[in-house]
């Protein structure tokens, strides 16, 4: 993998002002306008109305508009920039169905059945990856599942989004995930074609 320079100084800068100012500045790149055709896909075959479902680093959540138009009835929205809540807040104000916190995601408590995951781990500087994936562990119900998209691609300059490659993810997630599904995505939005990797990891019994 690429490393890049100073990765302490990124975990400094990456907080809450941070992505704040993105929003603020309107510099939010990551955001195609739409939830991703692979999340659509899974959402659509995805039986339980009634699943607690988390979408940490949620962005503007078009995730979780497909997912009440599905009928879901229990999903939890995170960010940690307070411009992105403030538009959720807005935008889901007549759904109760969603939860929506302005908190940390490494600080967050609660039991999920499935976690979406869609650009929030690229944002994670290297160090911080298994700090991620052991946090996911912590929140999943047995059995419960992580399912999303993950880059599949080393950007040549200095992230965020923070690459990867499927050996790296493997060795990340084994200890505490079953790896179901880990493998190029077939049915990826035209930008990002042939860099990413659709997963379906489920959790290991504990």
């Amino acid at each position: 993998m690429k490393c890049y320079n100073d990765e302490k100084k990124f975990d400094n800068e990456l907080n809450a002002a941070f992505w704040n100012e993105r929003w603020q500045t309107n510099q939010t790149g990551w955001d195609v306008g739409y939830a991703s055709t692979p999340l659509k896909e899974y959402i659509n075959q995805y039986s339980n109305k009634q699943a607690a479902i988390l979408i940490p680093g949620c962005g503007n959540a078009y995730e979780a508009e497909y997912l009440t138009a599905k009928g879901f009835t229990n999903i939890t929205l995170i960010d940690i920039a307070e411009k992105a809540v403030e538009k959720l807040k807005e935008k889901f104000k007549s759904f109760p169905q969603v939860k929506i916190l302005c908190e940390d995601f490494f600080q967050h408590q609660g039991k999920y059945d499935l976690i979406i995951e869609q650009t929030f781990f690229c944002a994670q500087v290297l160090e911080r990856r298994k700090e991620y994936v052991e946090k996911i562990a912590s929140l999943l119900n047995n059995n419960g599942k992580l399912v999303g998209v993950l880059f599949n691609i080393n950007f040549e300059k200095q992230g965020p989004p923070f690459g990867g490659n499927q050996s790296e993810y493997e060795t990340l997630f084994k200890h505490y995930f079953h790896i179901h599904t880990m493998q190029p995505c077939y049915n990826s939005i035209k930008p990002r074609e042939g860099s990413e990797l659709f997963i379906n990891l489920i959790k290991k019994n504990t």
